[in-house]
């Protein structure tokens, strides 16, 4: 150490919660260790409190665990003696804390999917049905931008925490409403938390751990993702049929409350004063262009006519706002999202692929499965298990890349990877026939698994690594929030095209058959029936029904393999910026 470094008290601090990563002698050990002489004492001297073991893999999380505790080392020296560093109980506990709020996100929709016909029979109110999905899907696509522009400017901790209250409060009203009206309301309120669990999740993450270190987490924030999706309508069902619909919501109480204790006692940030106002205006423009394109996307189509006052009100009011954001931010001193995270090609790159990641995914979860029951006639009950050869693949290689990109620091082959198997999977997928076999369907859905296990988490990892440390929350919540959109637009797309070419096919059908009773059954079958009503038709009609699903699985595929194609294209425009690692990260 130099003398005017010794004695700058400011500097001094930081250099004492500093650690260096590296093979070299002395790498691993805080700077404030060495003496005069250039000497490195014993580590559990020099820093009783601190990560000592040069590549511990979660260093960077212990030591900023620990520094946030009070750094006396008086716990951690009768704890954390050994090479693994100190605290990895807390480190662990840490991790878990944030899955089980990753947990929440994801699996509250897949749960309540399956108890919604029982609601609605209980409950009434048909005709409102979609607004309960559409509720939750509203607030938390506008309020995604808020919460990670919040956590940046008063602290991840007590944003994270309001996020999980919120979400819990959300939770128990929606179990004990008893109108329908109350029911979308109180879901309204749980979509609001939900927007602040996922980003508050990634973004304490990329505060924690440096992108050098992230990639396994981030892989197996994915397995919980994939969980979510394989167990929550199994779950859902399960619950339903044993207690009750209301246990659908109930059962995020118990996962909360554990959640909200770990974060609570474990998870310790330096507090951050709050600087400047919060940008309201641009706040506002941002709400009302996100809440206007997802009403067009979920009401075009269903709710209204595509050319109706109502849709191309919204979607004017969607381009005004949008259009007037830019202007806006430019001039605020603390913008809600910072205009200038996307002058770097990789963010800007990562916001694009997540948006169309999102327009497949979310659009392959939802005509999968009508394909399996309606065509293959499988069990609605399980159709968790139905998605398994997507989900396994998926989580097994988001798992691996993750690890694989932490040990190598390489990323760039996998979006890459990634961006060639999608279309491929979607493309086969939509070959699918009456006469698909579960075991060829399977392997199709495969592809597609592999493929969104190469994005899955690596949008999130280099976004992450293309901002500065105080623009976490933002690049969190900006990934998030446009992978939600385009979750939006492809269910809504793609179920228009579905849709018409269902009822195309079935007119088609109905002519054929002339004048006959089974004509008019035929004419006034909708894409809308479920395995029950199947089957009740007559062999004639149900044969043109599932005849009608395969053709509109194949024009939903194919829209996706055009969309996803994309992706591959803009992945070679991705630049291999080395990951950041503790040091570079301060």
């Amino acid at each position: 150490m130099s003398a005017s470094s010794a004695t700058n008290g400011a500097e001094q601090e930081t250099e004492d919660l500093r650690v260096e990563e590296g093979p070299s002698p002395g790498r691993g050990i805080p700077k404030a260790a060495e003496d005069a002489s250039g000497t490195v004492p014993d580590a559990a001297e020099a820093a009783p409190g601190r990560v000592a073991a040069p590549g511990a893999e979660a260093a960077p999380l212990a030591a900023a665990a620990t520094e946030a505790e009070g750094g006396d080392g008086a716990a951690g020296s009768a704890s954390g003696a050994g090479a693994g560093g100190r605290k990895p109980r807390s480190v662990r506990l840490v991790l878990l804390s944030l899955m089980i709020a990753v947990l929440l996100a994801m699996l509250d929709n897949m749960i309540v999917g399956t108890a919604m016909p029982t609601i609605v029979g209980e409950l009434g109110g048909l005709e409102h049905l979609s607004w309960v999905v559409t509720a939750y899907t509203l607030t938390t696509a506008a309020s995604t931008p808020l919460w990670g522009k919040l956590g940046d400017m008063f602290g991840r901790k007590g944003v994270f925490l309001t996020s999980i209250v919120l979400f819990l409060i959300g939770s128990m009203t929606s179990g004990a409403a008893q109108t329908m009206g109350q029911l979308i309301g109180f879901r309204a309120v749980q979509g609001l938390g939900a927007g602040g669990l996922m980003v508050g999740a990634m973004a304490i993450m990329g505060d924690l751990i440096p992108p050098r270190e992230r990639g396994k987490y981030m892989g197996l924030m994915a397995g919980v993702m994939s969980l979510a999706m394989i167990g929550g309508p199994l779950v859902g069902g399960t619950l339903t049929d044993h207690l009750g619909w209301r246990w659908a919501f109930y059962i995020n109480l118990p996962l909360g409350a554990v959640a909200l204790a770990m974060v609570g006692t474990v998870l310790h940030l330096p507090k951050k004063p709050a600087k400047g106002r919060i940008d309201y205006l641009g706040a506002g423009l941002l709400t009302a262009g996100i809440t206007s394109a997802v009403l067009v996307t979920s009401w075009g189509g269903t709710e209204y006519d595509w050319d109706s006052a109502t849709i191309v009100g919204l979607a004017l009011l969607a381009v005004v706002a949008l259009a007037a954001f830019p202007l806006v931010e430019r001039r605020v001193a603390e913008p809600i999202l910072p205009l200038r995270v996307f002058h770097s090609r990789n963010f800007s790159l990562m916001a694009f692929i997540g948006f169309v990641l999102g327009f497949v995914m979310f659009g392959s979860m939802t005509f999968l499965p009508l394909f399996q029951q309606s065509v293959q006639g499988a069990s609605a009950t399980n159709s968790g298990l139905l998605l398994l050869p997507v989900l396994l693949p998926m989580m097994v290689v988001s798992v691996v890349t993750g690890r694989a990109t932490t040990r190598t620091g390489k990323y760039r082959m996998y979006p890459i990877m990634g961006g060639a198997l999608i279309p491929v999977g979607l493309f086969l997928l939509a070959q699918m026939d009456v006469g698909t076999s579960r075991l060829t369907s399977g392997l199709y859905m495969a592809v597609l698994g592999a493929g969104m296990g190469f994005l899955m988490q690596l949008t999130m990892l280099i976004a992450q690594n293309s901002v500065e440390l105080k623009d976490m929350g933002v690049a969190s919540s900006t990934t998030t929030l446009f992978r939600t959109i385009g979750g939006s637009f492809g269910v809504a797309l793609m179920g228009t095209v579905f849709a018409r070419r269902v009822e195309d096919s079935m007119r088609e059908s109905a002519a054929a058959s002339g004048g006959s009773g089974g004509g008019k059954q035929l004419a006034d079958t909708g894409p809308q029936l479920d395995a029950a009503s199947l089957e009740k038709l007559p062999a004639q009609v149900r044969e043109a029904y599932e005849h009608a699903v395969a053709g509109g699985t194949h024009g939903v595929f194919l829209l996706a393999t055009g969309v996803a194609l994309l992706t591959f294209v803009a992945a070679w425009f991705i630049k291999e910026v080395p990951l950041k690692d503790a040091e570079a990260q301060k």
